[in-house]
């Protein structure tokens, strides 16, 4: 029987990164028109052209993907495989200002959420004699 080529794994894994890549120049492109358009839509942007309003889009978009790999680290981190509130204002650590606003965001967006009941803890037999006595 003839062994199958170990270099398989590596195509497929070639493959999705070339995938993720195109996904990742495609937000790019929606992300700096969305600017450009933003931009434009602005009144008194006579002095910004639309090379620099592009440039500061492209670095917008890089912070954020380093953004979202940190927070992702984050998450790994304290054995969890979904981002959370804290996560997000873990990486704002060096920006007190910032990493102030989120809290406050934070604790305002948990104000809003609907109050849960909260389950009651199942009574073990030991407890149902007690309460019949």
């Amino acid at each position: 029987m003839a062994a199958e080529p170990r270099d398989g794994g590596f195509e497929k894994e070639k493959e999705e990164e070339e995938a993720a890549a195109e996904r990742a120049e495609l937000l790019r492109d929606r992300f700096r028109l969305s600017v450009i358009s933003i931009a434009n839509a602005e009144e008194g942007r006579d002095g910004i052209s639309e090379p620099v309003v592009a440039c500061i889009a492209d670095l917008a978009f890089k912070y954020t993907e380093q953004l979202a790999k940190d927070v992702e680290l984050f998450a790994q981190h304290a054995g969890r495989k979904s981002v959370n509130m804290e996560d997000v204002i873990l990486s704002a650590h060096r920006n007190d200002h910032l990493a102030g606003l989120l809290r406050s965001f934070s604790q305002e967006l948990k104000g809003k959420e609907p109050q849960t009941e909260r389950k009651r803890k199942k009574s073990s037999k030991s407890d149902d004699k007690a309460l019949a006595s």
